[in-house]
C-alpha cells in the first residue's frame, strides 16, 4: 500500500535566524494511514510502509532525536527486523537521506531521492507515481506556500499519475506532519499535523481540511492578538523586575 514523501527545508525566520523544517505526507487505499506511517520531529521525518512495522518509524525518529544519523538509525532498525524484505522505509534528517524498499514488496514498488527529499511507494500503478510526486515537490521546493500545502500538491501529482492501484478498495486515507526547529510563542499552527482517516477522496479532503485548519488558525490569531500582546508585555515586565 501507499506512497509518501519526506522533506527537509532550510529557511530564515522572521528574526533573521536560520531554521530547518521537516515534513512527511502519505496516502493509501486503506483507512487510518496517519496512525501508522508518518513520523516527524524538529530533527527529521520518516515514513514506514508496505507491510508496515510501526516501530521502524517510531524508533527511527527517536534515534534521530538522540543524535543518530538517519541512514544509520534506519539501517540499524532494518538489520534487526526479520521482515525487512517486505518493508519500505525512508526519511530525512538535517544532513542526509535514506531510502529502502525490500525485494518482497508488492509491484509496482520503488523509491527515489533528491538532495533534501525522499519518495517511496508500493502497490502502485507504475513508477510514474513516485516520479511525479518527486517532480511536483522539486518544482515547488522554493515556493511561497507553506510546506504542508506543497506536500499535498506532491501527493496530488502522484495520485493523478495513478496512485495506489487497488481500485477495488474505495475507502482511503491521507495524512501530513510538519515540524520545525523554530520556537513559536503561539505554538505550532493547526494545519501542520492533519489526518483524513476514511474517505473516497483522500487528496481533496486533505486539502480541504488543510485550508479549513489554516483559516481557523488565522481567525484564532486575530481574535486573541490583543491578549497575546498583553501576555508579552506582562512577561517583559516580570523580566524587568
Amino acid at each position: 500500500m501507499t506512497f509518501s514523501i519526506c522533506v527537509r527545508e532550510e529557511y530564515t525566520d522572521e528574526e533573521g535566524d536560520r531554521q530547518t523544517r521537516f515534513g512527511v505526507a502519505v496516502t493509501t487505499r486503506l483507512p487510518g494511514v496517519g496512525t501508522l506511517c508518518p513520523f516527524a520531529s524538529e530533527n527529521g521525518a520518516v515514513a514506514t510502509q508496505s507491510l508496515v512495522n510501526v516501530e521502524l518509524g517510531r524508533k527511527g525518529i527517536e534515534y534521530v532525536d538522540d543524535g543518530l544519523a538517519v541512514d544509520d538509525a534506519l539501517q540499524a532498525l532494518l538489520n534487526a527486523d526479520e521482515g525487512s524484505a517486505q518493508r519500505q522505509l525512508h526519511g530525512v534528517d538535517a544532513d542526509g537521506t535514506f531510502t529502502f524498499s525490500g525485494d518482497e514488496c508488492k509491484d509496482w514498488y520503488g523509491h527515489t531521492s533528491g538532495e533534501n527529499y525522499t519518495v517511496a511507494g508500493n502497490l502502485l500503478t507504475g513508477e510514474d507515481v513516485v516520479a511525479d510526486t518527486a517532480a511536483a515537490y522539486e518544482s515547488n521546493a522554493h515556493g511561497d506556500d507553506p510546506l504542508a500545502s506543497r506536500l499535498i500538491d506532491a501527493l496530488a501529482a502522484g495520485h493523478e499519475a495513478g496512485g495506489d492501484k487497488r481500485e477495488e478498495l474505495p475507502v482511503q486515507s491521507a495524512a501530513l506532519i510538519v515540524e520545525t526547529t523554530e520556537e513559536r510563542e503561539t505554538g505550532d499552527p493547526y494545519y501542520n499535523d492533519l489526518r483524513v482517516d476514511a474517505t473516497e477522496t483522500p487528496i481533496d479532503d486533505l486539502r480541504e481540511t488543510y485550508e479549513t485548519a489554516r483559516r481557523g488558525w488565522k481567525d484564532a490569531m486575530e481574535l486573541y492578538a490583543e491578549e497575546m500582546e498583553e501576555d508579552d508585555l506582562d512577561a517583559d515586565g516580570d523580566e524587568a523586575e
